[in-house]
């Protein structure tokens, strides 16, 4: 469930930066999960500032340590062995949402969906992959998450708004209130926040002003895997995707994250069911 993310932020006090914006807000620049990470805070001053930006990066190795795939992580050390003893707090936290997200969406939200998005990528047996997926193959116990044989995770349809949701409670626990952090998927409290919703090409699609919520946009199209060209958003049951772009609000970056992911696999019906059960989330752009 890989997969880029197309927000941007278009207000003008969001764009300027303290060098050149006075009593505009303090700026990070960082890189995490794969993506380009920014943080936006009014009210912090550059002593602060200096005594908080590492802590942030340190928050955001944690959570790299912890499920990425691309580096030495717990989750790669679980795709490998089949069991991780004494998962830490935040894959218990990605796997306890991925089961809820996974039960709302009647199965379209899958994070066992790994064997197949490496079978695509390297071009080898896609039925076989299919044969290793299914949520039903993880155990998830309080001392231990286990694998049957063959199963894999990818916590890639939730984890930049994991980090985004970690990110801004760390900023809210500084007292800081006017904050806006852009995982990939973004997080704005405060004041409202104008945020553009946008194509893979970068066509502004529409616009939304974001105040103590999230916002996330998937684009199956927006990456392609393997020499076949297959659509980075992959179902499980291996139907393709039936919307080009979709965007989800919620209270939570992480829920907009995945909900964003398996509704662009959802007929709107599903969608309507899906968001029904999350009463505070909303399908902000479907196209």
């Amino acid at each position: 469930m890989s997969r880029r993310r197309f927000l941007k932020i278009t207000a003008a006090a969001a764009l300027a930066s303290p060098a050149t914006a006075g009593e505009g807000p303090a700026v990070w620049h960082g890189r995490a999960l794969g993506a380009d990470v920014q943080l936006r805070v009014t009210g912090l001053s550059p002593e602060r500032a200096a005594l908080l930006w590492p802590r942030v990066a340190r928050l955001l190795e944690r959570i790299e340590a912890s499920v990425s795939l691309f580096r030495p992580s717990e989750l790669t050390r679980l795709n490998e062995t089949g069991l991780l003893a004494h998962p830490g707090e935040d894959m218990r936290a990605l796997c306890d949402l991925s089961a809820r997200l996974h039960a709302a969406t009647g199965g379209a939200f899958d994070p066992s969906v790994q064997p197949l998005w490496r079978a695509l990528a390297q071009g080898s047996d896609i039925a076989a992959a299919r044969a290793r997926i299914g949520w039903q193959r993880v155990e998830i116990g309080t001392a231990a998450i286990r694998l049957e044989p063959g199963a894999a995770l990818t916590f890639n349809g939730v984890a930049q708004g994991y980090a985004a949701d970690r990110v801004a409670a760390l900023l809210r626990a500084q007292g800081l209130r006017e904050v806006l952090v852009d995982t990939g998927e973004i997080v704005a409290t405060g004041r409202r926040w104008p945020v553009t919703i946008a194509a893979p090409d970068g066509t502004p699609l529409a616009q939304r002003d974001l105040r103590n919520r999230a916002l996330a946009t998937s684009s199956p199209a927006a990456t392609r895997v393997g020499p076949t060209h297959a659509a980075h958003i992959l179902h499980p049951g291996g139907q393709a995707p039936l919307w080009q772009t979709v965007s989800v609000s919620a209270p939570s970056a992480a829920l907009a994250d995945g909900l964003s992911t398996a509704f662009c696999l959802m007929p709107r019906e599903g969608i309507d069911a899906a968001l029904a059960r999350f009463a505070q989330a909303r399908l902000e752009y479907l196209v």
